[in-house]
């Protein structure tokens, strides 16, 4: 049964909720690609983030210039964040070719949300991505101020990546914490047509995808059940 069948269906909306996972390519070296131990980005952004910065000094940026274009990145990145959950990660094609392809880029999570494999985003998509987005910066901010809006934008993403794994498979105490993981569960197991924001759920309440009050309360009992 595909993706798009499982939910006109009206049944659960996953496969499994255990740390288990699904074979998506024959190919052994292909699958490999697929899977990645979540602090894989930590070793590959966080130098990529000090580079930026140095790189903002060599160019003499000023230090408040480098506040606001770092913390304007940041702001970005949740916008970015949003809209490509919201309108490329939940996108269904009517092609059922293509509706594969979009199965394996986002609707494996949803079938295997527990799937620490699979739950920050694999080198082989997020670094091209990476350079995408860093040559639109150059070509908007230049040689110079595209290096600390930059870091700010791959500083929010790492948060995010990091985040949802830890959303994920740890147990939050502490107030805002546990705010970002009950509203991502709630995308997950109730309503997987809004709470698009992981790392911030601000755009959600801002383009009114936030859940219904009913929705939240009735997860929070549910946690308490």
């Amino acid at each position: 049964m595909s993706w798009r069948e499982r939910r006109a269906g009206n049944t659960k909306l996953y496969v499994s909720n255990k740390d288990e996972s699904v074979r998506m390519f024959e190919s052994d070296s292909l699958e490999m690609f697929t899977k990645v131990h979540w602090t894989v980005p930590l070793f590959i952004f966080i130098p990529g983030i000090i580079y930026l910065i140095y790189r903002s000094v060599e160019f003499n940026v000023s230090a408040g210039n480098f506040v606001l274009l770092y913390l304007t990145g940041i702001v970005f990145w949740t916008f970015t964040e949003y809209s490509l959950h919201r309108f490329l990660f939940h996108y269904h094609p009517k092609n059922q070719a293509m509706e594969e392809i979009f199965w394996a880029f986002h609707g494996v999570h949803h079938d295997y949300p527990q799937d620490s494999k699979r739950l920050v985003m694999p080198p082989s998509v997020s670094l091209p991505l990476a350079a995408l987005f860093y040559y639109l910066f150059y070509s908007v901010f230049g040689i110079a101020d595209s290096n600390p809006f930059a870091a700010g934008f791959f500083t929010g993403y790492l948060f995010y990546d990091i985040t949802h794994y830890a959303i994920h498979h740890f147990n939050f105490k502490g107030n805002v914490w546990k705010k970002l993981k009950d509203h991502h569960t709630i995308h997950h197991y109730k309503h997987e047509d809004l709470g698009f924001g992981v790392s911030s759920p601000a755009w959600d309440y801002i383009f009114g995808t936030t859940y219904p009050e009913k929705g939240i309360k009735e997860n929070t009992n549910s946690k308490n059940d």
